[in-house]
């Protein structure tokens, strides 16, 4: 530790030491005036820093200098009880005060107290506190509001971290004043039960010669310790009433990006009527009144010309910023565009007319972007990936109730609402039809109804589903990123969740990336996972697979069906429930058919098998699949394992939603019967 860094440490250590080790009056005065040069440093630093957190130490500031005020006050006070005098800062402060009138100095110096306690330090202590309270209550309204900004691009992910880590400074820099404040409260009631000790304790001593001096007369002795007290007490309550003004001037401050004496002369000067009305009103009263004329008159028509002045400012102001915002204009359609910002491709966009603005809108009561948030968040939870940012803009060629979701660039799904309106579904269950408008989910493609808002709870109770339109969007984009997120997880998207996993598992990602696997292969495989549904949230499990495989093999494929059969357990809970389990099965010898047809090649493996064999597949695959429909099972069918990624291929064309699992993937506490087996 270097001695700069000690410095503090060694201070505070002093200041305790101080208040048992008596001092010499030249110390006291050195450190008086200290305390004195250090209360106008923080009053100035309060008054010109542009917003609160400029000064985001000052919860320590106020301890330590409510500290040292404290030790200085117990010096001075041993000084003044023992030998009537605490040095010449405090003579002069009490002499300057009192101008040879003790009365005079007691009042002004009770009145000095009166307000350092009353108005600024109890106002201070109550502005920190409701501060402090509505800064917390805050805290999630504004972090959803930049999450909002964030989603619909009008900040990027860094300005969100820097936004974000403001918040969380703001709460903890104003929870912090809420308690250093009770420092400058507890402060200014120890100056008052001080002051009492000093006179009647030094009064008492001096008189009675307790203090190892010869007595004195009690109105000499009075006078005496009066005149010290006085001065400690002001030497102690300026600064102290300084640091008070500074704390109030802290919780008080608006944030705002100029210095505060220029924004405080904008805003009480800068309206011309009012100044000018206010000067005719003090001209008036030095005429009309009887006040002085020779001080109201002139100041009344300073003030008129000012106002005058100003006004004239403000129209120059104006024609200015015409003709600057005219020039600029011209700047921008004479100079050559900038296409580099239009190269950019948004990972996923949503594209709506403006009929569904309000739904966006915080302020007409839309939530959809929130929802949104709720997406990035719940597929993160699910699936384990980091979903890129979703945009949302509008768009005028759309019809005024349509949208659009691009992932990179391109369209992948659309839909319309009827704004105002409910989409009601048949759930299978409905007894009695509703009348609406006829319409299609627009993820599913089922038939729907539109109806308003008086037929919703007829809807619900004939046993409808029925959802507003902002979760049908919600619903959709859902879906859509769930389809697609193989494609969106970038390399940069595995970096980021590797660096996560080394802060905890630093020795396996060292011995796997770069030795044994790149980024790009570790990606593929992630990216495999993710196209079936496998959630890859316990990725130390995923590295720790590629670590004991990459060894053996480098085929991303083959090392996927490793991570897969290590993943059994959350498979299974995916697609298993806790009963019996319907399936189907694969022909053993439709098995060994397809494993002799495998062909390698320099990009990976494939089923080399002819159209009519494969027809004959897709023929029996649909029979079989067809009964677990009818008895509503959700379509699933086991392979060995050798074959499960091969016949997966196979068959992804005609059926992608169709679940492939291997025997390995079986959890032991599955139970599993097959009804059918797909043979040739």
């Amino acid at each position: 530790m270097r001695l700069r860094d000690a410095t503090l440490g060694i201070i505070l250590l002093a200041a305790v030491v101080f208040v048992l080790l008596p001092l010499p009056t030249a110390v006291i005065d050195f450190l008086l005036m200290i305390n004195i040069g250090l209360a106008v440093i923080i009053l100035l630093n309060s008054l010109y820093s542009s917003e609160a957190l400029d000064m985001s130490m000052f919860p320590t500031i106020l301890l330590m200098t409510t500290l040292f005020r404290l030790v200085m006050n117990i010096s001075t006070t041993k000084m003044i009880l023992w030998e009537g005098y605490a040095g010449e800062v405090v003579r002069v402060f009490g002499d300057f005060v009192a101008g040879g009138n003790m009365a005079v100095g007691i009042i002004v110096f009770v009145i000095i107290l009166i307000v350092n306690f009353m108005v600024i330090t109890k106002g201070s202590e109550r502005v920190a506190e409701v501060t402090a309270r509505f800064t917390l209550d805050a805290m999630p309204g504004k972090q959803m509001a930049i999450d909002a900004d964030l989603n619909t691009g009008l900040i990027e992910e860094d300005e969100a971290k820097e936004r974000r880590k403001k918040i969380q400074d703001e709460a903890n820099f104003f929870g912090a004043m809420d308690g250093a404040a009770k420092f400058v409260k507890g402060d200014a009631i120890a100056g008052i039960f001080i002051t009492l000790v000093n006179i009647i304790g030094g009064t008492a001593l001096a008189a009675t010669g307790g203090n190892g001096n010869e007595p004195l007369e009690l109105a000499e002795a009075a006078q005496v310790y009066t005149l010290m007290t006085i001065g400690d007490g002001l030497v102690g309550q300026i600064p102290a009433l300084l640091i008070s003004l500074a704390t109030g001037l802290i919780v008080t401050k608006a944030t705002v990006e100029s210095d505060v004496t220029s924004v405080l002369t904008k805003q009480l000067f800068g309206q011309p009527v009012i100044v000018m009305v206010t000067g005719g009103t003090i001209a008036m009263m030095g005429v009309i009144a009887r006040m002085p004329p020779l001080i109201f008159i002139p100041a009344g028509l300073a003030l008129i010309f000012y106002g005058i002045v100003i006004s004239r400012r403000q129209k120059i102001a104006s024609i200015e910023n015409e003709i600057t915002t005219d020039d600029a204009e011209a700047d921008e359609i004479r100079r050559p565009e900038n296409v580099v910002s239009l190269l950019n491709v948004d990972p996923i966009l949503l594209y709506f007319g403006y009929g569904l603005i309000p739904l966006v809108d915080a302020s007409q009561g839309g939530d959809l972007l929130e929802r949104v948030v709720m997406i990035r968040r719940q597929i993160a939870l699910e699936l384990g990936a980091i979903v890129p940012i979703i945009r949302l803009k509008d768009d005028i060629k759309l019809s005024p109730n349509q949208y659009t979701i691009l992932i990179k660039g391109v369209e992948v799904a659309s839909g319309e609402i009827l704004f105002d309106h409910y989409m009601a579904m048949n759930s299978g269950y409905v007894e009695e039809e509703i009348d609406g408008i006829e319409t299609v989910e627009p993820y599913m493609g089922l038939p729907a109804l539109w109806i308003s808002e008086a037929q919703r709870e007829r809807a619900e109770a004939l046993g409808y589903t029925v959802v507003d339109p902002p979760a049908i969007i919600a619903t959709h984009l859902t879906e859509v990123v769930r389809s697609h997120l193989h494609e969106l997880l970038s390399r940069q998207n595995v970096q980021q969740l590797i660096d996560n996993v080394k802060e905890t598992h630093p020795i396996l990602i060292d011995e796997l990336i770069p030795k044994l696997m790149s980024i790009g292969e570790v990606q593929k495989v992630l990216a495999k996972l993710l196209k079936e549904g496998i959630s890859i949230r316990d990725l130390v499990t995923v590295l720790e697979t590629l670590a004991d495989y990459a060894p053996i093999t480098r085929d991303s494929d083959m090392l996927t069906e490793y991570v897969r059969q290590n993943l059994r357990r959350s498979i299974s809970k995916k697609f298993f429930s806790t009963g019996v389990n319907t399936v189907i099965t694969l022909d053993p010898q439709l098995e060994q058919t397809l494993t002799s047809n495998i062909q390698k090649t320099e990009v990976g493996s494939f089923v080399n098998i002819d159209q009519q064999l494969s027809q004959k597949i897709f023929e029996s695959l649909k029979r079989e699949v067809g009964k677990l429909t009818t008895m509503g099972a959700a379509p699933i069918i086991l392979t060995s394992p050798f074959v499960r990624m091969y016949f997966k291929q196979l068959v992804e064309e005609i059926a992608p939603d169709l679940v492939v699992l291997s025997y390995g993937e079986i959890d032991q506490t599955s139970e599993v019967q097959s009804i059918g087996m797909v043979t040739v």
